[in-house]
């Protein structure tokens, strides 16, 4: 009996502080995220599988720093950048991230975009009708409604896992190949090193951190509930990576088998399983593009408006009312009339402009990961809750590695363009 209300005690401890963890994750699998996994399946079939165990590793310490930042402190990244760095510092970051965002932000409505016209409905009817939905949304609830909302958001990606079910793979196969490293002739395949480059850069995000810090200081998470809000954000990253896990083994079955291996776009990845897998596993697939493309949508102009706002020292927060906070919520609502207006442009160069975010975002990620790492190991700021040794060695080797992953994909992308 006792041992069943210490467990209750800790099942509504958790429930009580979950939400941004589990949020913040998933988003990370947004339309740029999907077609990433749409190409790795459908261009090397299980090859890539193994990039999935790491990239959830280092997804786990990049974001419990950011929350346990934002519960010890009660203060947003940028907000600590500015008082540490210095407000000419986190004007140059602020204008890089809302420019790397906004490239994001068209990203997203032209997936909304993309996955609607498979079910034969125009651009001109889903993105004003979604635009619209995802800013009566934010600007008219408070964060207790629009958390719940992203929460079943995020129960919707499960439309992944049925899609890579449905696919028929070899599981057996695909066990093994989570947990092999592939064979050495591939490396000598430059398309695959960039792809390997691009699953584990896409994982890691400036606006995530950004946007989980601010979401655990805005539901008031305290220190006594911060194991719960861990637990939050390691279930989050598990979530978020096993719906990676599928999608790959979703295309793989199908689109690799049957040699279909150019992807341009996610929503070609659905059009071409349709007559591999059926109509069931068409529908699993797009439903799950416009689920992600929606929830991408509403989360990174709020993760924007809330950078902004506290690094400019502008009150911002969902728990605030629109006079409480008119700039947080006007800046939010240009974001998303911006974004969607440019996907509805008809000669608007959406290539490039995704191309110019994608590559403004790994000169960004390496400067946000060492603020982080310098931030979060002050013992004036964080006391006792400073990274430990151990997890110091764990943290600066996954900065590291993002870092060069970032320059690599930075080089890349100028050398090619």
């Amino acid at each position: 009996m006792k041992l069943w209300r210490q467990w209750r005690v800790r099942i509504l401890l958790f429930l009580a502080v979950l939400g941004p963890g589990i949020i913040t994750a998933n988003v990370d699998n947004d339309t740029g995220g999907i077609l990433t996994y749409s190409q790795a399946g459908a261009q090397y079939g299980l090859l890539l599988l193994w990039t999935i165990l790491p990239v959830t590793l280092a997804l786990i310490v990049v974001q419990e720093m950011s929350a346990r930042m934002g519960v010890v402190t009660g203060k947003g990244l940028s907000d600590l950048i500015r008082e540490e760095f210095g407000l000419r510092m986190t004007f140059v970051m602020m204008i890089l991230l809302v420019v790397v965002n906004y490239g994001n932000v068209v990203s997203e409505f032209s997936g909304v975009a993309a996955s609607m016209q498979l079910f034969h409905v125009s651009k001109y009817l889903s993105v004003p009708i979604c635009a619209a939905a995802v800013w009566v949304l934010v600007v008219k609830g408070d964060y207790k409604s629009v958390e719940k909302v992203f929460l079943v958001a995020s129960v919707i990606y499960l439309a992944y896992i049925a899609a890579g079910v449905v696919s028929h793979p070899d599981w057996h196969e695909a066990l093994k190949a989570t947990i092999t490293l592939p064979p050495r002739s591939v490396w000598q395949d430059k398309s695959y090193i960039y792809l390997t480059i691009g699953l584990i850069g896409t994982t890691i995000a400036p606006w995530m951190q950004f946007y989980l810090q601010s979401s655990v200081v805005d539901k008031g998470i305290t220190v006594k509930q911060y194991k719960a809000s861990r637990l939050d954000v390691i279930v989050g990253c598990f979530l978020t990576d096993i719906v990676a896990w599928f999608i790959i083994v979703a295309c793989a079955a199908t689109l690799y088998v049957h040699g279909m291996r150019n992807i341009q776009d996610a929503s070609d990845a659905a059009g071409a399983m349709k007559p591999l897998a059926g109509e069931f596993a068409y529908i699993l697939f797009a439903a799950g593009l416009f689920n992600a493309s929606v929830f991408s949508a509403s989360i990174l102009p709020l993760s924007t408006a809330y950078t902004v706002c506290e690094g400019m020292g502008f009150e911002s927060g969902l728990d605030k009312s629109l006079k409480e906070a008119p700039f947080f919520y006007w800046f939010y609502t240009a974001l998303i009339v911006l974004g969607a207006g440019v996907v509805l442009w008809p000669d608007f160069p959406l290539v490039s402009v995704i191309i110019l975010s994608q590559v403004l975002n790994g000169v960004l990620l390496p400067v946000i990961m060492i603020f982080m790492l310098r931030l979060i190991n002050k013992h004036e700021l964080m006391g006792k809750h400073t990274n430990s040794t151990w997890f110091n060695w764990v943290a600066w080797a996954t900065a590291a590695i993002v870092i060069g992953l970032s320059l690599v994909m930075v080089w890349n992308k100028v050398m090619g363009s």
